[in-house]
């Protein structure tokens, strides 16, 4: 599975962005999609998880509430919609996604997309 964001920008605090994740490949084979950020100098965190059933959510609490996870099956992509956007959220924005069966279960990432809020 190969993975492509985009999306990303600047923006003002207290606006919104559309992040995109386009996966090809073995799509068919996507079990759980994540969408993680990386700050210089820190750890690559978690943002948001869509679980296997393509309902179940996962939310990191610094996000909970301003952003939303959604995929489209038909599009074989993976959004995140981010509204009320801090300063905060200010990192390099990847897409990752579990795919294979069982017991040889892979994870592929994207490139990543930068996003800039402004104060």
């Amino acid at each position: 599975v190969q993975l492509v964001e985009s999306g990303g920008g600047l923006v003002q605090a207290g606006g919104s962005l559309r992040l995109s994740c386009a996966a090809s490949g073995s799509t068919a084979s996507i079990k759980i999609m994540y969408w993680y950020r990386q700050t210089p100098g820190k750890q690559r965190e978690l943002v948001a998880r869509l679980g296997s059933d393509r309902f179940s959510t996962y939310y990191a609490d610094s996000v909970k509430g301003r952003f939303a996870i959604s995929r489209d099956n038909a599009k074989n992509t993976l959004d995140l919609q981010m509204n009320s956007l801090k300063p905060e959220d200010t990192a390099a924005y990847y897409c990752s996604a579990q795919w294979g069966t069982y017991p040889n279960f892979v994870n592929s990432w994207g490139q990543g997309t930068q996003v800039t809020v402004s104060s």
